[in-house]
């Protein structure tokens, strides 16, 4: 329970921090009539201000008196620390006393420990001095007599004991038997090595075998140098004779006789293994220096024959199949010497290695002189490659006799990769260094020609001849995808064996990217060939008498002849589309086609009354309707395409919806016309305008009148664009008149007002050089591509050919990220396309 406030402050002592002495009076002094106790009060206060006086004089005194006790305290301790300081210097100085009385006690034992130590180590060092100087003796008459098994050991203990005596070179007699020993060395040196000159040079090995690897123990005594010196000897020996015979003798010494070369190391090496190994100690490894030595002096001398060949003005010159001949053998042959020595099989180039892995050590021991050669090899692979273009070029995509399939590829594209894949393991076999980055080079040449010579070929000017048939232009498009997906498998392959510092040089993107393009131009191609049987129907559409109809009916005849295309068509194309993405993209391409043929037809209808844009309103709804079941035209009754093919479908046909509601708008009142045109179309232009005005057939004279109306309403419209996208089709389109039968399509060609199909081909080479720009996939509102004809263009020309490649790639880049829009990855099988 909380005291109120006024009685715990009445609670208050006098001495609290919260007192209040007015309030304290007030409550003493509440009434006048109280006052009169103000004088006992006061006397009473003054009492006990008093006492308190009191009590503060007796604190002071006691607190004087503590501290005269504490100052005491202080100096009793001070003096206890002082005496505390005098012992300890009395116990410093009696322990340095302790200390000197004890160094005086053991002084001579120390001086005795030094004469004992002294005295040890003189007699050790005479007693080695004395075993030296016997050993040496002993040396001296082993060596005479040739006793090398005892020379050995005995060498090594003179040696070791004469190791002691370094120190001691100051004295004479120790500095003239180090010199003594030394010569013995260099005795012995020269007399082992005089043996073995001797010996060898009788053929008397196989009889003092046992000599020779008892001389071979003292050499390996000596030390280093000597047994290099002996074992440099043995090798000059034992190649003096190659030397003499494939040096000086240009026919033996050609590339042709190379074998010969291998043939006499092999005999030499089993001479090695049947006399003389046991001469030598295993751990000197004789065998593989001599094969050092042969691989050393046998590149030498191929990089002499070969740079006098490549020389060579008269006569035959360098001969590639002999160079990869004998290319092959000495691969072969640092094989077999890489098993030998290493007692490893020597490590394929044509599988992976650990980079932790150590390099073989016979690994282009020879093979090193011919890869500065091995660009003829490149070079010869070059012309087969060129030899073969031609052949593919005339070659027909697909048997004749063989029954179409929609998975079909055609078959110079595998026997070009099978001939890309065996000359890689090739050539991974002779050098993985600058020559496999040139063939890796020569590869991207020629796929960049394979891919405009051999498959665009189907789309070239062909004078009267009609569009390729479609199981030629799936089998392109297959093509087209398995190149661009092995293109991605090849560069991996030629990176994991190239060198390292060369990996990064190694590029067949830009290829790849190549046949991306090629496959874009095919699936173009099917959908000009969908468009081409629409023409009836645009045909219909524009003979309709819009400006006459009176009322709406269901739908306009022309509708039926349009759809009636795209379900056949549409459905005999997407059973050969294996892929879905394939699918995909025609679907999308055929939108965009229809979509903007629509609006270019459209123009040619005028004048289009209100009635009429609302009868090509419903009609566009009906065709908007089937297009979105065109991806599932072959699929079970009732699958529903994917949301982001109908909303691909929704926008490209919203921009025909807009313009059809505002030719619904009538022109008088000719604000409502002005809002409806604001609302919709949304831009600023004064000629857009006027062109809604001729596609409603508004007269000429009145034109004024409705422009400056929509002058003063457009200022009160804020976020309108310069020039609406679809009124920019419909201008270009209105340029020329003639040319309105034409369908403008981003996914097709722009062609002449009667169809040509030997001009289809320039079309799509005119618009590979021209650029990505006119292929690429455009809404209604873009400006609308066209692949128009250049008829004469040199496509076979050098500069041509680059800039089809280049442009060739842009496409390829475009169309695969245009596809990355809907789902799967191109180069993909089966992936679902999920919109």
């Amino acid at each position: 329970m909380s005291i109120p406030r006024d009685e715990r402050r009445q609670s208050l002592p006098l001495d609290a921090v919260e007192y209040d002495p007015i309030y304290h009076l007030n409550l003493l002094f509440s009434h006048p009539s109280t006052l009169s106790r103000a004088a006992s009060t006061s006397r009473v206060l003054q009492i006990y201000q008093n006492d308190l006086n009191d009590e503060i004089d007796k604190l002071v005194v006691a607190q004087s008196t503590s501290d005269a006790t504490s100052v005491l305290e202080i100096e009793m301790a001070k003096d206890e620390l002082n005496g505390l300081f005098r012992d300890v210097g009395s116990v410093q100085e009696r322990a340095a006393q302790a200390e000197s009385t004890i160094t005086e006690m053991t002084a001579d034992i120390k001086r005795l420990d030094g004469t004992k130590k002294n005295l040890t180590l003189s007699m050790t060092a005479l007693k080695r001095l004395q075993m030296l100087t016997t050993a040496y003796e002993q040396l001296q008459g082993l060596s005479r007599s040739r006793q090398y098994g005892e020379c050995s050991q005995l060498l090594q203990a003179v040696l070791q004991l004469m190791a002691h005596f370094k120190s001691y070179r100051s004295i004479d007699q120790i500095a003239t038997l180090s010199r003594n020993v030394s010569d013995l060395q260099r005795q012995l040196l020269e007399q082992v090595c005089e043996d073995f000159e001797i010996i060898f040079a009788k053929g008397e090995v196989l009889q003092r075998k046992a000599t020779l690897a008892e001389a071979c123990l003292v050499m390996d005594a000596l030390g280093d140098n000597a047994r290099s010196r002996l074992i440099t000897w043995y090798c000059n020996t034992q190649l003096r004779e190659y030397r003499q015979v494939f040096r000086g003798n240009d026919e033996a010494g050609s590339l042709d006789n190379i074998s010969r070369r291998y043939l006499w190391f092999k005999r030499m090496m089993n001479v090695y293994d049947e006399e003389h190994v046991a001469i030598f100690p295993t751990y000197w490894r004789v065998n593989e220096v001599l094969a050092n030595s042969f691989c050393e002096g046998t590149r030498d001398d191929f990089k002499a024959i070969l740079a006098r060949s490549a020389r060579r003005t008269e006569g035959p010159s360098l001969n590639v199949d002999l160079l990869l001949s004998c290319l092959r053998e000495t691969l072969d042959f640092e094989q077999g010497l890489e098993r030998k020595f290493a007692n490893d099989a020597r490590i394929s180039i044509d599988t992976l290695s650990s980079k932790d892995e150590q390099a073989p050590a016979f690994a282009r021991a020879i093979s090193e002189a011919f890869e500065p050669y091995l660009s003829l090899w490149v070079e010869s692979q070059d012309e087969q490659l060129a030899i073969l273009m031609p052949r593919y070029q005339k070659q027909p995509l697909r048997p004749v006799d063989e029954e179409f399939s929609s998975q079909v590829v055609a078959a110079s594209s595998t026997e070009l990769f099978h001939f890309y894949r065996s000359t890689l393991a090739q050539c991974a076999k002779l050098s993985t260094g600058g020559r496999l980055l040139e063939l890796s080079k020569t590869f991207a040449k020629y796929l960049d020609q394979y891919a405009e010579q051999v498959l665009l070929q189907v789309f070239r000017d062909r004078p009267g001849a009609l569009l390729p048939s479609i199981e030629d232009v799936i089998c392109i498009l297959n093509t087209a995808d398995y190149c661009h997906t092995t293109c991605g498998q090849l560069e991996e392959k030629i990176r994991s064996r190239i060198d390292d510092n060369l990996r990064s040089q190694v590029d067949l993107q830009s290829q790849a990217d190549t046949f991306m393009g090629v496959a874009s131009a095919a699936l173009r191609t099917l959908v000009r060939k969908l468009e081409l049987q629409c023409e009836a129907g645009w045909r219909e559409m524009k003979n309709t008498p819009w400006s006459k109809l009176s009322s709406v009916s269901d739908q306009s005849t022309y509708v039926a002849e349009l759809i009636g295309p795209i379900h056949e068509v549409g459905s005999e194309i997407l059973k050969v589309l294996v892929k879905p993405q394939f699918a995909r993209a025609f679907c999308d391409n055929v939108v965009e086609m229809m979509a903007n043929s629509y609006v270019t037809n459209l123009a040619a209808c005028r004048p289009i009354s209100e009635v009429g844009a609302e009868q090509m309103l419903l009609d566009s709804y009906v065709l908007k309707k089937r297009l979105g079941q065109l991806l599932t035209v072959n699929a079970e009754p009732g699958t529903t395409a994917p949301a982001g093919y109908l909303n691909r479908v929704n926008q490209s046909m919203s921009k025909i919806d807009q313009l059809l509601k505002t030719l619904q708008v009538r022109s008088s009142p000719a604000e409502g016309l002005v809002q409806a045109y604001l609302i919709h179309i949304g831009d600023r232009s004064d000629t857009n305008f006027k062109k809604m005005l001729e596609l409603k057939g508004v007269r000429k004279q009145d034109h004024a009148q409705l422009v400056e109306l929509f002058q003063v309403h457009r200022a009160s419209h804020e976020g309108l664009v310069p020039q609406a996208p679809i009124m920019a089709l419909i201008q270009l389109q209105m340029v020329n008149m003639g040319a309105l039968s034409q369908a403008a399509s981003l996914s097709t060609v722009t062609l002449p007002s009667r169809f040509d199909a030997a001009t289809f081909g320039s079309a799509l080479m005119s618009a590979a050089r021209d650029g990505v720009d006119r292929l690429g996939t455009p809404t209604i509102g873009g400006q609308s591509p066209s692949l128009a004809p250049t008829v004469g263009a040199n496509i076979e020309s050098s500069t041509g050919a680059n800039n089809l490649n280049e442009n060739l790639r842009n496409i390829g880049k475009f169309f695969r990220r245009d596809m990355g829009g809907f789902g799967g990855k191109w180069g993909q099988k089966g992936s679902d396309d999920s919109g």
